[in-house]
């Protein structure tokens, strides 16, 4: 049982030296190549109501929740443009802060979780190569979270976990995107 302790104890306190060594920035990008104008794709990026089509939130395929439930602001395209969500997960919002049909979207977004609130900003952007537009989604955010009074920083240790998981809908959305565009030039 002593043992026990001790190991237990040793374990906590790597955590808590990783949590305090680590970085509480998360960013990650993700990219496709779509064979499309950059105006079709921004179709389906640049408007709100189009991100169902593609989006892997909301996707079970994708281990999203189907229980999401939209609802948009009275802008859904252009700068301004604001959506928010609730589901099994908590809510969340978004707000179009750039939209260029040539260049790409720029957006702030929340997590919000009970009293918590995990800001992030977000792009999708669009860069010209031979026979089409390479889009790249990419997200910042800071995960700051501790607990304990600050002694206990579990930010970082959950941004090394989310990148992998979040990167990988990233691009499940993408390739979703890639379709619908394709398609539809």
């Amino acid at each position: 049982m002593k043992k026990l302790l001790v190991i237990l104890l040793v374990l906590f306190g790597l955590v808590v030296a990783a949590g305090h060594m680590m970085s509480p920035d998360m960013n990650l990008s993700r990219s496709v190549v779509i064979k499309a104008p950059a105006a079709k794709v921004h179709e389906y990026v640049g408007e709100l109501k189009n991100w169902p089509t593609w989006e892997p939130w909301t996707d079970p395929e994708a281990g999203g929740d189907p229980t999401i439930k939209v609802t948009y602001g009275a802008a859904t395209s252009g700068v301004g443009a604001h959506q928010s969500w609730t589901g099994k997960d908590g809510e969340g919002e978004l707000t179009f802060t750039k939209s260029d049909p040539n260049e790409g979207v720029t957006y702030d977004m929340a997590f919000i979780n009970g009293e918590s609130k995990l800001p992030s900003q977000g792009k999708l952007t669009y860069k010209a190569v031979d026979g089409g537009v390479e889009v790249t989604w990419s997200m910042d955010a800071k995960m700051d979270m501790a607990c304990c009074g600050g002694v206990i920083k579990y930010g970082p240790l959950m941004a090394s976990m989310m990148k992998g998981a979040i990167g990988d809908m990233f691009q499940f959305g993408l390739d979703k995107l890639k379709k619908k565009a394709e398609a539809g030039a």
